[in-house]
């Protein structure tokens, strides 16, 4: 993979000094590989990472799984690009797997919400063969960042034990 990638998967806050010094190229080369990964449309934009866990009122994630009747034409695309306009759809992925095809993460207010927009949205169009809901309880890992096992986690464990 390519070592400037990988440096701003992780972390897009360095500057491009740092990740010139980082990478051994030059500045000027940095500043012109980044606009050339936002021309191909590798890079599509920067986020910030959020333990949402931490954020008192942050909603509740759902990861639900579709199966699809693929169309002859298009396949699962379609299906996929209805998923995906849904503002409350984070992310919609084709998986290799013998009981569904697409993987829809969701953020709601509510797991009403979340069981509503499936039963409404989801499962209504005319390919949805079938879905399933799983509601996240914990952030443990995303985004290559680890969200459990700082120090503050060390010190209340240590104060139960």
């Amino acid at each position: 993979m390519n070592k400037l990638l990988e440096i701003l998967s992780r972390n897009a806050d360095f500057t491009t000094e740092q990740l010139a010094a980082m990478t051994g190229v030059s500045e000027d080369e940095v500043k012109a590989q980044i606009q050339d990964y936002k021309d191909k449309g590798i890079i599509l934009g920067t986020t910030a990472l959020i333990n949402w866990d931490k954020v008192p009122d942050a909603g509740v994630t759902a990861i639900i799984e579709l199966k699809v009747t693929p169309k002859p034409e298009t396949g699962f695309d379609d299906t996929a690009k209805i998923v995906m306009s849904y503002d409350n759809v984070e992310s919609v992925y084709l998986a290799a797997s013998s009981r569904y095809d697409l993987i829809a993460t969701v953020k709601g207010s509510t797991i009403q919400e979340i069981a509503e927009f499936v039963s409404k949205r989801l499962s209504t169009l005319d390919n949805v063969i079938g879905t399933a809901t799983s509601f996240v309880l914990t952030h443990y890992k995303a985004g290559g960042a680890a969200f459990c096992g700082s120090d503050e986690d060390e010190e209340q464990r240590s104060m139960i034990l």
